[in-house]
């Protein structure tokens, strides 16, 4: 009975043995799908991000390639345009855009560009290229601000030009995979150009022959010759068919046309010349010429040369005062200038109580009334001023070396510590030496000595100006003249040529605000000669250069004209030679009329573009 107990229970055991492994196997097998679960749907996650990774990186690779192209188009436009301003050139040449265009498409449209070159290693590479077929840049509306005419052919005072270009641009953009995004931009650059120069002020002595009032075809023909140095008017040039005409500089006026005029009636044409029949009137303009400029504003009155008399600076709006005068002025004899009645000769000094030294305090001599005035010169540095008032001459020496000035008259005398002198009107700083004579009414004779015998000496900076007429009657000459006269007087030279070595600063001007400078030559060989620059100017006047004697033979001017009006010379000849020095660094004589001017060369320019996106798109195809 035992036995069979015993097998049976060693037969159970054998049954149960084995089922922990077989758990332990499928639970092996179970958590190895879960692995495997896992992997696929990872790796599926990963292969999708990565996608859309690289589909993100390409797709903002694409807009930044169309920032940069666009970007690239308005700095390209405004190079183009450098940095100058002018009234009579706009600023962005034609067919800049499609110069732009090309090199867009030459520089980024050969090749995927990078990113980020120079990045870290681990960056997106990105890159970007331009579809050449869709980038395009189109000829700009152009528009002048402040002037008239087209962009091509500004007229006027113009302050600015306004450009707008129309654009296309379509970029392709990759990142790691072989994505290609494509992305598209259209829409305007503006660029708006304005000069920031402003006004400058400008001597009249810069011009050779400047004329105010010449009306097109009905105010008579300009003189054939040779005219050297710059020329304007604010009205416009007529031509004969008379002679031939040579303009050496610069030619301009504010009328947009020239005036041609034959024995059959006057045309008026932009052009450079002119046929009508057989003959035709052709200018030589050596140096070009400009037409349609702004007028040039004219000096209201003459405030600044009187005014320069008492104090050296020559400034003020207004006239000086009687008691102005009396404070500044005195005769030979130490009176102060009278508070009526007051015809004389007067200079700006005072007296020191103390020690009856007379010290020079202002920048001129004074006369009111008429006078007679001759210049002379004294040894090497000294300028005398010979005044005569109905039989009563004051005789005034100004001697720079010596720094002193004397003035005589009847048998008294006067030595005065000082000399006049030009000083700075804002800072009151010594300029140069130099010397306003003032007359408050008309010089009824102005000349040197004789004729052919200098007048100017080379220390001297004078300028002479009359409240009426100034009438010259005989030679003006400097001591040494600082231009040639003829062609080939240095070998191969033209004629107004600087003379080396005779340049001292000697420099005489003649203005009157409101008459006119009157010729009555009294030489006996009928030929004159004035070294000076001479202005009949004023906002309101008439004044001319004008012929009341007899008949010139030859008229030489060393120097320049400026005339409200041109009027009748009666000489055979007329020579104008420009003193070069007038064009040198503001040259030009002491408080000489000067006008503001906007700036007719090219000057700083200002550009401010802007950028209107009118369509984005995202040209990608999607499967």
């Amino acid at each position: 009975m035992t036995k069979p107990f015993a097998s049976r229970k060693k037969f159970r055991r054998h049954k149960d043995s084995g089922v922990a492994l077989v758990v332990a196997l499928l639970l092996l097998l179970l958590i190895s799908s879960m692995t495997v679960a896992m992997v696929v749907s990872s790796n599926s996650d990963m292969l999708i991000n990565g996608y859309y990774r690289s589909y993100r990186g390409s797709f903002y690779a694409a807009d930044s390639g169309l920032n940069i192209a666009r970007q690239q188009m308005v700095n390209q436009l405004v190079a183009a345009g450098g940095g100058n301003f002018s009234l009579t050139a706009q600023p962005i040449p034609p067919g800049t855009e499609a110069v732009v265009a090309a090199n867009l498409n030459g520089t980024y449209g050969a090749a995927f560009q990078p990113l980020n070159s120079g990045q870290a290693a681990t960056s997106w590479p990105e890159k970007f290229k331009l579809d050449t077929t869709g980038t395009t840049l189109s000829a700009p509306t152009c528009t002048v601000i402040g002037g008239g005419g087209t962009c091509a052919a500004p007229t006027g005072a113009v302050t600015g030009y306004s450009y707008a270009y129309n654009y296309t641009l379509r970029a392709f953009g990759r990142s790691t995979g072989n994505q290609v995004t494509t992305i598209s931009d259209s829409g305007t650059i503006k660029i708006n150009v304005t000069g920031s120069a402003g006004n400058t002020t400008t001597s009249f002595a810069a011009y050779g022959m400047f004329i105010d009032q010449y009306n097109l075809c009905n105010g008579g023909d300009l003189v054939p010759g040779t005219i050297s140095g710059p020329v304007f008017t604010n009205g416009g040039w007529t031509f004969s068919t008379a002679g031939q005409y040579i303009f050496t500089d610069t030619v301009g006026s504010a009328n947009s046309n020239f005036g041609y005029d034959f024995s059959n009636g006057c045309f008026q044409s932009s052009a450079s010349s002119y046929k009508k029949g057989n003959t035709t009137i052709a200018p030589q303009f050596q140096s070009g010429y400009k037409l349609g400029q702004p007028t040039v504003p004219l000096p209201q009155d003459d405030y600044n040369q009187q005014r320069a008399v008492l104090d050296g600076k020559g400034t003020g709006s207004t006239a000086p005062s009687k008691a102005e005068l009396n404070a500044s002025l005195k005769t030979v004899s130490g009176s102060a200038y009278p508070m009526s009645g007051a015809n004389g000769v007067y200079l700006p000094y005072t007296i020191n109580p103390n020690t009856g030294v007379a010290t020079f305090t202002g920048g001129g001599i004074y006369v009111q009334g008429d006078a007679s005035v001759t210049l002379s010169t004294s040894g090497a540095t000294g300028q005398v001023y010979s005044i005569n008032q109905g039989g009563t001459v004051t005789t005034i020496t100004v001697d720079t070396s010596s720094n002193t000035t004397t003035m005589s008259s009847g048998g008294t005398t006067v030595n005065i510590s000082g000399v006049p002198a030009q000083f700075d009107p804002t800072s009151g700083a010594f300029e140069r030496d130099a010397t306003m004579l003032y007359v408050n009414g008309n010089i009824t004779s102005l000349s040197g000595p004789a004729q052919g015998v200098p007048a100017v000496s080379d220390a001297s900076a004078i300028t002479i100006t009359a409240a009426n007429n100034v009438t010259i009657t005989g030679d003006l000459l400097y001591q040494h003249e600082p231009v040639t006269q003829t062609q080939n007087q240095i070998p191969g030279t033209p004629a107004d040529t600087l003379i080396p070595g005779n340049d001292h600063g000697q420099v005489l001007g003649v203005y009157t605000n409101k008459g006119d400078i009157q010729l009555n030559n009294q030489q006996s060989n009928k030929n004159l000669e004035i070294d000076a620059s001479l202005a009949t100017i004023s906002n309101s006047g008439s004044g001319g250069l004008v012929n009341i004697g007899g008949q010139i033979n030859t008229l030489a001017i060393v120097g320049g004209r400026i005339q409200n009006n041109i009027k009748n010379i009666n000489s055979i000849t007329r020579n104008v030679f420009f003193d070069r020095r007038f064009a040198q660094n503001g040259f030009a004589p002491p408080w000489f009329p000067s006008t503001t001017l906007s700036s007719t060369g090219p000057t700083s320019a200002v550009y401010v573009p802007t950028v209107q996106r009118l369509k984005w798109l995202n040209n990608t195809a999607y499967y």
